[in-house]
């Protein structure tokens, strides 16, 4: 590959990444998917290729169609909850996230509702809501009419739409409450901590079974609250807990000296925590580690 062509891939490679992480909700996937067209477009030959950036987005989407046809029967295996890995936001590395719908695209929330969809289904809904891709570009894109094309987007946006829910919270707000919960962690303020939670809130735990982690999601206020307690009594002693910018919004990671030993992403609805997704696999934590790691040692 010349220069000038390894330049032209370079210029395409933050939007890839963001195509393929959302596709496959890994980061590390992502970035091996991304090296994969890499490899393709050079040596495809760069007079081939007409529309460079279309031709990119064609390879990275039907790269990740393949890898997660095989990635539903690993994680049909998979100890416990299953959870997108974390990404560090707030350096550009999923794109701008200046608008509720750009945050809304990157969530872990957004992320997990679309581990429901099938994987053509999740391909269209991508490319047409944070790519704003038009329909006969898709159908291009998955060689399919623009016909059969629209009917899978209106189908994987009703699927989505029946389990989203509609909570608004500006960035501001999310920051406040996270942090307040940070400080009642911090501090071992439990009726802080109890005082934040909704009645319904979940708390989703992501170890893969490489650590210790909830196997099932822990549900109702009493319940979160006791895991809670005991977290703090077991888990917390010696832990540094951190705000970071996590997917779009405010999270809380949590670091054993140099190691970073989860992050918890939240969900917010009326000023309380509706949904928590703590992922605690070190495999899924080496990517956002090594992000964290260059923004404070840059």
């Amino acid at each position: 590959m010349t220069t000038a062509t390894a330049e032209e891939f370079e210029a395409h490679r933050a939007r890839l990444f963001g195509l393929a992480y959302r596709m496959l909700g890994s980061a590390e996937e992502a970035e091996d998917t991304v090296q994969d067209a890499y490899l393709r477009f050079n040596g495809a030959g760069r007079d081939t290729i007409e529309y460079p950036a279309a031709w990119l987005a064609k390879v990275v989407t039907n790269l990740c169609l393949s890898r997660l046809t095989s990635a539903r029967a690993r994680r049909e295996r998979y100890v416990g909850p299953w959870l997108p890995e974390p990404v560090v936001t707030s350096d550009g590395t999923l794109g701008p996230l200046e608008s509720a719908e750009q945050r809304d695209s990157v969530s872990m929330a957004m992320l997990v509702l679309l581990e429901r969809l099938t994987p053509t289904e999740r391909a269209v809904y991508v490319l047409r809501e944070a790519f704003a891709y038009g329909h006969r570009e898709i159908a291009e894109a998955l060689d399919m009419t623009e016909a059969n094309c629209r009917q899978v987007y209106r189908r994987a946006v009703r699927r989505v739409e029946e389990r989203r829910a509609r909570f608004e919270s500006s960035p501001e707000r999310q920051e406040e409450l996270v942090r307040s919960f940070l400080m009642a962690a911090r501090d071992g303020d439990l009726g802080g901590l109890e005082k934040l939670l909704a009645a319904d809130v979940v708390w989703s735990s992501d170890g893969g079974g490489k650590v210790t982690a909830a196997r099932r999601p822990i549900e109702g206020r009493d319940k979160v609250y006791r895991f809670l307690a005991g977290a703090s009594r077991t888990f917390l002693s010696g832990v540094d807990l951190t705000a970071v910018e996590i997917n779009g919004s405010t999270a809380v990671a949590a670091w054993a000296g140099d190691t970073l030993t989860s992050v918890v992403a939240f969900e917010l609805r009326d000023g309380l925590v509706t949904h928590a997704w703590a992922v605690v696999n070190p495999d899924k934590l080496e990517f956002v580690g090594r992000q964290l790691a260059r923004a404070w040692n840059p």
